[in-house]
């Protein structure tokens, strides 16, 4: 039931915490102290509460759509100089997490609830692709393009441990078709007319991802 694997969160995020550093290429520059606080911050002050992040408890079914919580540096200032972060992400029936790179971190991904597709590329321009269930893990590597699919007929949801605090985020979609590249170079990237391109552009606007 939806309440078991609500309760089940606690043990998988202790899976994901001893699993993380697996994940970890050194993407951020090491640190010469255990922790980082803000600079305006007196170290006195500094209790259990910074190393603390309860952005996970209580989040909501999406009626339509994909939806991504993150839990990184910008989110949770502890993170800093610790070379970790997780998301969690939520999955209604026939969604997609839209085909995507993250440029400083591997991707270490649980599946909670229900089932997902998913898939990566590697720079031989290979597929790799398995179906998932609860308690599966997937490991994206570093940089490749890759993308995660509920085919299923019921909610699914995963956390992702990342081999940085600030792993960053590029979409394809909107990297290729919203950022100003001009028409006859997509057109002719991908051998189509700017017609198309320009249909390809209005759907992702009204959709987005």
């Amino acid at each position: 039931s939806d309440s078991m694997a609500y309760n089940s969160y606690p043990l998988l995020l202790v899976l994901l915490a001893l699993s993380a550093p697996l994940a970890v290429f050194a993407g951020d520059p090491d640190i010469l102290a255990d922790f980082v606080i803000p600079a305006s911050t007196n170290p006195t002050n500094i209790t259990g509460d910074y190393f603390t992040y309860t952005g996970f408890r209580d989040i909501s079914t999406p009626a339509y759509g994909f939806t991504l919580t993150k839990a990184t540096m910008m989110e949770f200032p502890a993170l800093n100089g610790q070379s970790v972060s997780y998301a969690m992400l939520t999955f209604p029936p026939g969604s997609v997490n839209p085909t995507h790179t993250h440029p400083r971190a591997s991707e270490l991904l649980i599946v909670a609830h229900g089932t997902l597709s998913v898939g990566f590329i590697d720079t031989a321009n290979r597929l790799y692709t398995q179906d998932l269930g609860p308690g599966d893990m997937f490991v994206f590597p570093k940089g490749t393009v890759h993308y995660q699919f509920n085919q299923g007929n019921s909610t699914a949801t995963a956390l992702s441990a990342f081999g940085s605090a600030t792993p960053g985020l590029v979409s394809v979609p909107l990297a290729v078709f919203d950022t100003g590249i001009d028409n006859t170079v997509l057109a002719k990237s991908f051998k189509t007319d700017e017609a198309t391109i320009q249909k390809l552009k209005a759907g992702l606007a009204f959709r987005c991802c």
